[in-house]
């Protein structure tokens, strides 16, 4: 019986489709060992300039690396002409880009929140309603994490229209704790009083580089209205802080509503 020498794995004789394969599974190996030297330096130039390292930057230069690492293997691999695919690819993202718009809104608004050193992850700020480390800032949004733990991701486009504040380190670790006073009450007594209470309960909790502080801000029909400022650490949850002092100075005589 004679062998057949028309054998054919998906159209190709057995040799250029083993050529194929390996050509390709070069080329991927390869990309992914440029890639991985690529954004280790990448990571090293960013740590030591001044652009922040985002993850944005280092999606951008292993979108470039795989993009040149398709464009080499269209040809050899799957008889396709790179000019060609380009055109089409350029013809394609017109049309997508009509209903891309808020990706390709966020992507240019975080590139441009970074390059212009607006913001940048480690940084504090308080955007809305929302206070927090921004941790990352990707291709379509910005991660904020709170204190309480509760992560927020903002589009980059929101961002990018929207005021936001740089937190100092007095904000990030203060907890404000409202008190009323007693309009006839002693305000030196009452201070001392709230501090020494604050310092003994909270010795744990506070970070000792700046002082409690307690502040008469305006006096009402009812009382004097005071703001105690309790600086906490960095792993420290400012509800339950709040919580020990108010319990600890509840019932005191000086507080409004008291009775003598």
């Amino acid at each position: 019986m004679l062998s057949d020498t028309n054998q054919t794995i998906l159209g190709l004789a057995p040799a250029d489709f083993f050529y194929r394969v390996v050509f390709l599974a070069t080329v991927f190996v390869i990309a992914l060992i440029i890639e991985h030297l690529v954004i280790r330096v990448s990571r090293r130039a960013l740590d030591a300039s001044r652009i922040p390292s985002a993850s944005i930057f280092l999606n951008v230069i292993r979108s470039i690396i795989w993009m040149f690492a398709i464009l080499s293997v269209l040809q050899p691999v799957f008889g396709i002409q790179p000019t060609a695919f380009v055109t089409a690819l350029g013809v394609t993202s017109i049309a997508l880009s009509f209903g891309l718009q808020d990706t390709v809104s966020n992507l240019i608004g975080g590139l441009g929140l970074m390059l212009a050193g607006v913001i940048k992850p480690g940084d504090h700020v308080t955007i809305g309603d929302i206070s927090g480390e921004v941790t990352d800032i990707n291709w379509r949004s910005t991660i904020v994490r709170e204190r309480t733990g509760r992560v927020q991701i903002i589009p980059n486009s929101v961002l990018n229209k929207t005021a936001f504040t740089h937190r100092t380190r007095w904000a990030i670790t203060d907890v404000a704790v409202p008190v009323l006073v007693k309009p006839t009450a002693d305000l030196d007594v009452v201070t001392k009083e709230i501090i020494e209470v604050a310092q003994e309960l909270l010795a744990e909790s506070l970070d000792l580089t700046f002082p409690i502080e307690v502040r008469f801000e305006s006096i009402t029909n009812v009382g004097v209205q005071a703001l105690v400022h309790l600086h906490i650490r960095d792993s420290v949850q400012a509800e339950p802080v709040a919580d020990k002092l108010v319990r600890a100075l509840a019932g005191r005589l000086w507080l409004a509503g008291v009775e003598s």
